[in-house]
């Protein structure tokens, strides 16, 4: 039973973009009597002019982060921080990750990617970076992108929450890999 349900999945799983790809131009053209094409190229209009308005954003947020790196502080970071750390039970190798997450997801996907080629794809140390990075948000960049491209100037609860949830997931991937993998 579960083997039939299993190869369904996989074949209706096959269809389901291509269907949602007909399907939804339809609905739209045929039930709600939009032009579609048209909505289409305003929305892309629209997108475009987002993309204008964020890239300063992006541009500062990245050139921050690139100095952050460069300079040294981060290893300064980490060498001040590393007997705590291990006083915790927080792998050091975890806090460049911890540290980058919030403020860049490709940043921290290279970090992530360099903990996995140096300890193994098996480690603790990876897993928790892996947990790590899907239970953290790149808080910093969707607050410099996605609040400035509309125009937000005051976002001191959203990152005081952002930050909170940032540090919970943080540390729930340390503490829960540690049980149930460690």
């Amino acid at each position: 039973m579960i083997e039939k349900l299993i190869i369904f999945t996989n074949e209706f799983s096959r269809y389901i973009i291509p269907i949602l790809l007909v399907g939804i131009p339809f609905y739209g053209l045929a039930v709600k009597k939009v032009k579609v094409y048209e909505s289409f190229v305003e929305g892309a209009k629209d997108g475009f002019t987002i993309a204008v308005r964020i890239i300063p954003y992006l541009v500062a947020i990245l050139v921050a982060i690139g100095m952050f790196r460069a300079s040294g502080a981060l290893d300064m970071l980490l060498t001040m921080l590393s007997p705590i750390l291990k006083a915790i039970g927080f792998p050091p190798e975890n806090l460049p990750l911890a540290l980058m997450r919030p403020l860049s997801g490709s940043g921290s996907l290279g970090l992530l990617t360099d903990l996995v080629n140096q300890h193994g794809t098996d480690s603790l140390v990876a897993k928790i970076g892996a947990t790590m990075f899907g239970s953290t948000e790149t808080t910093f960049y969707v607050l410099a992108v996605y609040f400035g491209s509309v125009g937000i100037r005051r976002s001191r609860h959203a990152l005081a929450a952002g930050l909170i949830a940032d540090a919970v997931g943080v540390l729930s991937a340390v503490y829960i890999c540690r049980f149930l993998l460690g």
